[in-house]
């Protein structure tokens, strides 16, 4: 009989305990609320707007009939998908390489790694047009030490738009590598040493699996960031290059049409969260993958 009242008590407490808490948290969830739920909520409205002013799904069918739009989610996925995997290439090592240094001289080097957040992206993104066009630094330099003989074609195309999208994006993939592998115990890898594993088979057998998760997180990130990449395309792509988010400011400044850019929009959000959910299904698949070898 006296567990009844001790188990009312305590749930009451959990209650109190609970609504203290949302009290708590209501300012941060009121931001939320009117910093993204209200602008999402509002653009998808837009999006079933017509041009009458009606509901309709006009601007959905419209993606589905006319094929730019289809070549526009495909640029947008290449891109992305282009950029990513050049980081993975280029930060990974970059990453292992820092990793191995003492942590004092790890930290001084990481100093270049962000040393690119401290400019603008417009001004990053400038400067590399007027190191790759025609008559640009890299193409006066290649010509004078024989690499080529003309000037090649750098910007207002895919490799302009590659350069300046991975420059940018290589210290997000870096950093969460970086920090997955300062985290793998050494210890791990002197026993593998010691059980007759040579360098490279302690490398891919021990360190590089447990430095999976940093890896894909920091690809996540670079990936889901390129996704709504604006100015640098618009800007060493010529209008070449179009993404999504170049089609968006298109359909808004040009033809001042809010629904089929909310439209736009909506697709490329959903689109991003079936990537983030089948993400969080294959890290997890990983683990447990890891943690069964």
């Amino acid at each position: 009989m006296t567990d009844r009242p001790n188990a009312a008590g305590l749930r009451r407490d959990a209650a109190r305990e609970r609504l203290a808490l949302f009290g708590l948290g209501s300012p941060a969830l009121l931001l939320v609320l009117v910093a993204m739920v209200l602008p999402v909520g509002w653009l998808f409205w837009l999006s079933f707007l017509g041009d009458d002013g009606g509901l309709s799904l006009e601007h959905y069918r419209r993606m589905v009939e006319e094929p730019s739009y289809r070549r526009t989610f495909v640029t947008t996925f290449q891109v992305s998908l282009l950029t990513t995997g050049l980081c993975v290439l280029l930060g990974y090592p970059l990453a292992y390489a820092l990793a191995q240094l003492p942590p004092r001289l790890a930290n001084l080097c990481m100093i270049g790694v962000l040393l690119p957040f401290w400019t603008s992206l417009l001004v990053r993104t400038y400067a590399w047009l007027v190191l790759l066009q025609r008559q640009g630094l890299v193409n006066q330099w290649g010509i004078e030490l024989g690499l080529w003989t003309e000037p090649l074609a750098l910007v207002h195309n895919l490799n302009g738009t590659l350069i300046g999208m991975v420059h940018i994006m290589l210290p997000f993939l870096i950093l969460p590598v970086y920090g997955a592998m300062r985290a793998i115990d050494r210890d791990y890898v002197k026993a593998a040493a010691n059980l007759g594993a040579g360098p490279a088979a302690a490398f891919w057998k021990v360190f590089f699996p447990l430095s999976l998760p940093g890896l894909f997180g920091g690809a996540l990130i670079v990936f889901i960031l390129c996704l709504g990449f604006y100015v640098t395309p618009a800007v060493l792509g010529g209008g070449r290059v179009i993404m999504v988010s170049n089609r968006i400011a298109t359909d808004i400044e040009l033809f001042f049409n809010w629904g089929a850019a909310s439209a736009l929009g909506v697709v490329l959000l959903a689109l991003t969260l079936v990537l983030l959910w089948g993400a969080s299904r294959l890290v997890r698949l990983d683990r447990v993958l890891g943690a069964g070898h």
